[in-house]
């Protein structure tokens, strides 16, 4: 077999590869070159800089692409599944290095290393000026616990420091083992003498550190991110360094990269670095042996360590079992963004004729949706259940009806620290797609577009009160659902929106009398 190497990897991994295949190491190619050539190969490695494109992958016999670090938007992995190539990355290899940066960038702030370097450079000595704190007996909020936010945590805890976490989805028992502290984000903020953060940047982390939130920490915090920029309001930030509030953050990742104009740059309380969190000899190395490792497991038949696109679904069951995929994944995206809370336990119910086929994909899709959300790197269909597992998430499979005759349904159930909720859907003939009821509320939703959902008690009034409010702000209703548990008791109401409905409007629904709490849905 035949492997390909297109842009420069470390010797490391190609003498891996070169073990067990015939190797060929060919960079800079064109996309005109690349289709013309790679007919001949049965896999390609690539980093960042070559384009695996439709055109590439439809003109070859690969049967696998493998890329040297985490990201994938070089690689048309859709066309890559259709073709049935596995398409495997290299999401580990660079935890040590980020979480070293992070370390280092901490101790950098605490001890004011850059601005007393640039100073004795401009020959000065003033060490009153740079009067440095001890980490030792201080605290450290992390904010996300996947690979790198837990070895930050542990090298912390090496460090004498005490460790606060906030993570949403990571069961509680399963770190404090680590003799990590688990609570939820405002108590981070408020304890924590510095924080730092490891979240992806997505909707419900954009932002997530702003003027409010700056507010209620700590006279003199630390703030160090070198996860992805746009968590922290950078305004806010920057008039919360100002005014002292806090002390000095550190910064590898920025709103806007290159951030040559930003003001932050021009605070001698500001420590940044251009996106150096993977940037290491020993990362680029690693990230090279493991996509080769994987290469070589997948060109043998092997179970791969990191897949991205790979599933096992029969041809002739594919059709049937793709839309209800698709419904599983919906279902689960609606759920982590409708509630809250540290999921333990997803159990998947299926009856009706879907009940006779192999429903695991099913199953790995809704886990997909419930993580695609809250992790920093992208779930997968077939990381999914890794990932779940990683994170002490326990999940069941139940069939409960096999009948031929009944329409299909999942039912998606989830127990979490606030309680027991769940999301039932069905597919019907045509392969259309039914959100038919959340928790004892009955429905029948369409799950595309946008939609308010909210939780009030059945009242005269409430829904022209919400109506009016979205009309005076020129947010079109295009159809409304409603549910209830009895006569004027709780009751759930979907409105479908075509526009975006800003926090702010979302604030003023909840304040309307009955209304327990109103969350904009994105399908």
């Amino acid at each position: 077999m035949r492997v390909l190497v297109c842009d420069d990897l470390a010797q490391e991994g190609i003498d891996i590869l070169k073990q067990e295949f015939d190797v060929d190491v060919r960079t800079k190619l064109s996309e005109d070159e690349l289709v013309e050539i790679i007919p001949n190969y049965d896999a390609i490695v690539v980093r960042s800089a070559t384009k695996v494109t439709q055109r590439v992958i439809e003109n070859s016999d690969l049967k696998v692409i493998g890329r040297a670090g985490v990201g994938v938007d070089n690689i048309d992995v859709d066309t890559a599944t259709k073709r049935g190539i596995l398409v495997v990355n290299a999401p580990e290899g660079n935890t040590i290095a980020a979480s070293e940066h992070t370390v280092a960038l901490l101790m950098a702030a605490a001890r004011n290393i850059p601005a007393a370097v640039m100073s004795l450079k401009n020959k000065k000595w003033d060490r009153k000026k740079f009067m440095g704190i001890e980490l030792r007996g201080k605290t450290l909020g992390v904010v996300g616990l996947g690979r790198i936010g837990k070895d930050v945590a542990k090298k912390a805890i090496g460090l004498g420091m005490n460790v606060i976490a906030y993570d949403p989805y990571v069961i509680k028992d399963h770190v404090e083992s680590l003799n990590v502290k688990v609570a939820d984000l405002d108590t981070v903020l408020k304890e924590a003498d510095f924080i730092t953060f490891h979240v992806p940047m997505n909707k419900s982390t954009y932002h997530m550190i702003n003027k409010e939130r700056i507010e209620m920490m700590k006279d003199g915090v630390i703030i160090i991110n070198c996860a992805r920029g746009g968590i922290i309001d950078e305004a806010a930030l920057y008039d919360g360094l100002v005014s002292g509030k806090i002390a000095a953050c550190a910064l590898d990742v920025f709103e806007n990269e290159p951030p040559l104009d930003s003001p932050l740059l021009d605070l001698p309380n500001v420590i940044a670095t251009p996106h150096l969190g993977a940037s290491t000899a020993e990362a680029q190395i690693n990230v090279a042996i493991d996509v080769a490792k994987d290469i070589i497991r997948a060109l043998k038949g092997d179970i791969v360590k990191n897949p991205v696109n790979m599933i096992s679904i029969r041809s002739e069951e594919y059709n049937v079992i793709k839309p209800f995929m698709e419904l599983a994944e919906k279902m689960g995206s609606i759920y982590t963004q409708l509630k809250n809370g540290r999921i333990s336990e997803v159990e998947m119910i299926y009856s009706g004729k879907i009940a006779k086929y192999e429903v695991k994909p099913i199953t790995t899709a809704g886990i997909k949706g419930i993580l695609t959300n809250v992790l920093q790197y992208p779930a997968t269909i077939v990381n999914a259940y890794f990932l779940a597992k990683e994170r002490g998430i326990n999940i069941i499979e139940k069939k409960e009806s096999m009948d031929q005759d009944a329409p299909g349904t999942v039912t998606m159930k989830i127990t979490t620290d606030k309680g027991v909720g769940s999301i039932t859907g069905t597919v019907f003939g045509n392969d259309e797609q039914r959100i038919v009821a959340v928790d004892e509320y009955k429905i029948d939703l369409i799950p595309e577009g946008y939609a308010l959902m909210s939780f009030h008690r059945d009242r005269p009034g409430i829904v022209g009160k919400v109506g009016t409010l979205l009309g005076q702000n020129d947010i079109n209703i295009a159809y409304m659902q409603l549910g209830r548990k009895s006569y004027r008791g709780e009751a759930l109401m979907v409105l479908g929106v075509d526009e975006e409905i800003p926090e702010n409007i979302l604030e003023k629904i909840r304040q309307i009398q009955d209304i327990a709490d109103a969350v904009f849905i994105k399908f």
